[in-house]
């Protein structure tokens, strides 16, 4: 049972990279062939030179701590929320002990989630609906960690809104998760219907494109807004897909939200109120301390510091927590159900899925 759930979950999130190369074929082939290794090792550098101040791959790739309650984020502003933590619980600072695991993917996180192997997770918002469905009510949301992030960024002038984006190919990452979700309603309420979505799997791929055609068109979340212009001076932001949401919903664009495993909350409700209360001042930390973005920086979320620094102010990182944060999140579930009911697994979750004894 446990196995056909986690591949469910899996099925619903992001799509995992899909590897492309060349075989050798014939000697009248090797002029072909070095072309294309050139063009292979120029794709490469793109890719690397876009990663290198977003240290994204697949998988879990940093382990912070060994305390008892486990905590799963995403690189990106989830994440740049939880560096005075990641700090605090390395110099044993915290009042709560913890292991923080850092992952590129949702499906990473959310799988250890619905497998017991994390007890608190931040995840995009209607992948916590999902996975509320998926585990008949085993998860609990505590707050949203996150308001917009999301941007279409270009070189090409001409993109000044999401009507703009029709008959154009537009490049972007999140399939099956709030990025792919927000685009198309966008893309609906405003009539636009032959605008191409080519997903990748990392935001990084996302960028390499970018870095080889500056009029490429993009939906990018930052940090990786920020990185892309500061590598690419003729890339700026088009529009806020935040603003476009609010032109066509009285609901809040709510991009990631914090879980808990409903059995971790009923046996260790302290832990989980002090898991709050540190999130809730690694927050106001990050988003006024100056030093935090050299912390975001240290701990590889991003490798420049000062690109970090510039990135936070739009990052829109929150802690929005009891019924200020059900207003929100269930209006923007609702949103998302009514356009498209598989967004958030099915159905919306019922009033226990919301946590508001904080």
């Amino acid at each position: 049972m446990k196995k056909k759930l986690l591949t469910l979950l899996l099925s619903t999130a992001v799509a995992v990279t899909a590897l492309t190369g060349c075989g050798a074929k014939k000697a009248d082939q090797a002029a072909d062939q070095k072309a294309n290794s050139q063009n292979q090792q120029t794709d490469q550098k793109d890719k690397q030179d876009a990663s290198k101040d977003a240290k994204q791959s697949s998988g879990a790739i940093k382990t912070i701590g060994s305390g008892s309650t486990r905590v799963g984020s995403l690189l990106g502003p989830t994440s740049m929320g939880l560096v005075d933590m990641f700090h605090n619980t390395e110099n044993n600072h915290s009042k709560g002990s913890y292991t923080f695991t850092l992952a590129s993917q949702p499906t990473d996180i959310v799988s250890k989630v619905a497998s017991g192997d994390l007890d608190i997770a931040l995840v995009p918002a209607n992948l916590a609906a999902t996975l509320y469905n998926k585990t008949k009510g085993g998860v609990n949301v505590i707050d949203i960690n996150t308001g917009n992030v999301l941007y279409c960024v270009t070189g090409d002038k001409s993109v000044k809104s999401i009507k703009d984006l029709a008959g154009k190919t537009v490049y972007t990452t999140g399939q099956g998760a709030s990025p792919e979700y927000v685009l198309k309603y966008l893309l609906e309420k405003n009539d636009v219907r032959d605008a191409k979505l080519e997903f990748k799997s990392e935001a990084t791929e996302v960028a390499a494109v970018l870095a080889q055609d500056s009029n490429a068109i993009a939906v990018l979340p930052q940090p990786f807004v920020t990185i892309a212009e500061t590598k690419n001076k003729s890339l700026s932001t088009a529009f806020s897909l935040g603003t476009s949401w609010s032109q066509v919903s009285d609901s809040s664009l709510v991009t990631g939200v914090t879980i808990v495993r409903k059995d971790f909350l009923k046996d260790h409700a302290d832990a989980v109120k002090t898991f709050m209360e540190e999130h809730s001042a690694a927050v106001e930390s990050v988003n006024n301390d100056p030093d935090s973005a050299k912390l975001v920086s240290d701990y590889g979320i991003i490798e420049n510091p000062t690109i970090a620094a510039n990135a936070i102010p739009h990052c829109s990182i929150e802690s929005v927590v009891g019924q200020e944060m059900k207003t929100s999140l269930s209006g923007y579930l609702k949103v998302l159900h009514d356009a498209n009911p598989q967004s958030v697994g099915g159905s919306l979750p019922a009033d226990d899925f919301y946590y508001l004894a904080y």
